[in-house]
């Protein structure tokens, strides 16, 4: 299975940068999600890689083959990079069958009517729509629809299958139905798989690693649960998350080794971190949360329940302290009358100190909460 190599890849749109000196290794086997923001440059960079994009600078690598090279000249026609595309609309032909569909790129490739028949079958087996193979486009399911589009992209074996938001015209339930089709078949096929998504849903259950772009720059390239638990910045702190981290402002009151005091008109606590000492007395930070990492306690820490929304697993929290609105998740059947007023308290060892450009400095523990002189 191939590694795919970027090296200082740059595309312009005239003014416009829409990737700009991206590096990137991705390795064999692997499930990449591309993620981000629209208009942060992944789906470009995903073109680029397919060579329906010609790149403005840098280079690309599949299977140690150098398919663009700005610097060498080189740029690889998209049908000798041994690639599938997995387009947003499927892209089904309405007068083939979906075995048709499935046999079409075999039947150019001029393989044999009898392993075509072997590999069409092969594969409508794997993706369990083998008793639709007479059908036409028109009489399938939107997921159906997905199923064919994948078996026709795997029939030609490629080395490397790139997806352009493959889900999002599915319904919620399909969504969830195809996320764990597309885990599975991963896994089965052995293949490296690239995906582009918004959802940072699919991005987190389906990848190996996760590439966060904002504005043409890669944020942050590991793997999901880093992500969600160490984000570098703040940009990845809050495009990660469901509902979104809780980042809130602080003055540093004073310091006292690796421990903090933090202040804001509404709060006060002291955060506990290794990198801590690194900052001053008065200098502004923002400390971010996970909503799990809020919980109900028998606290003189009060906040007003400005919404609340119950699930059946697990109710999501909107809470109110002062002027400062926090996100909780409390997991269970319960829901809370809004306008009450709930103890609640900050706990755990991922909770994030932001310095003022938004850089991450260290995870940390707080203790000591307490209502703000505002507030209290």
């Amino acid at each position: 299975m191939p590694r795919i190599v970027l090296k200082n890849l740059t595309k312009r749109f005239g003014k416009v940068t829409a990737v700009d000196d991206l590096n990137m290794v991705l390795d064999d086997r692997s499930f990449i999600t591309l993620l981000g923001p629209s208009g942060c440059g992944k789906t470009t960079t995903l073109r680029m890689i397919a060579g329906l994009e010609t790149p403005t600078e840098g280079e690309i690598t599949i299977d140690d083959r150098i398919v663009f090279s700005s610097e060498k000249h080189i740029d690889i026609s998209p049908a000798r990079r041994n690639i599938g595309f997995l387009f947003q609309n499927y892209a089904l032909w309405p007068h083939l069958t979906v075995y048709q569909n499935v046999a079409f790129g075999l039947q150019n490739l001029k393989w044999d009517k009898g392993k075509i028949k072997v590999r069409v079958e092969e594969l409508l087996n794997l993706l369990k729509i083998g008793e639709l193979a007479g059908r036409y486009p028109a009489e399938l399911s939107g997921g159906q629809q997905q199923r064919v589009a994948i078996a026709r992209t795997l029939a030609t074996s490629p080395k490397v299958l790139l997806m352009d938001e493959p889900l999002s015209n599915l319904d919620a339930k399909l969504r969830m139905e195809m996320r764990a089709e597309l885990k599975r078949l991963h896994l089965e096929t052995e293949s490296t798989f690239v995906y582009v998504t918004h959802d940072q849903l699919e991005a987190m259950t389906l990848s190996t690693r996760v590439c966060l772009m904002n504005n043409g720059l890669l944020q942050q390239y590991t793997d999901p649960l880093t992500v969600y638990n160490y984000p570098v910045n703040s940009f990845s702190a809050d495009f990660v998350g469901s509902p979104t981290i809780n980042m809130v402002p602080f003055k540093v009151a004073s310091i006292s080794g690796s421990e903090l005091q933090l202040v804001n008109d509404d709060m006060e606590m002291s955060f506990q971190g290794s990198a801590a000492m690194s900052l001053s007395q008065g200098a502004s930070i923002v400390l971010g949360f996970r909503p799990e990492l809020i919980s109900i306690a028998d606290s003189d820490f009060k906040a007003v329940v400005y919404s609340s929304l119950p699930s059946g697993m697990e109710t999501i929290l909107r809470l109110k302290v002062g002027e400062t609105y926090l996100n909780s998740v409390i997991f269970g059947d319960l829901d809370f009358p809004i306008g009450s007023e709930l103890g609640i308290t900050i706990t755990g060892a991922k909770i994030l100190l932001f310095d003022e450009s938004g850089t991450m400095v260290c995870p940390g523990t707080v203790s000591g909460l307490r209502l703000g002189n505002k507030t209290a």
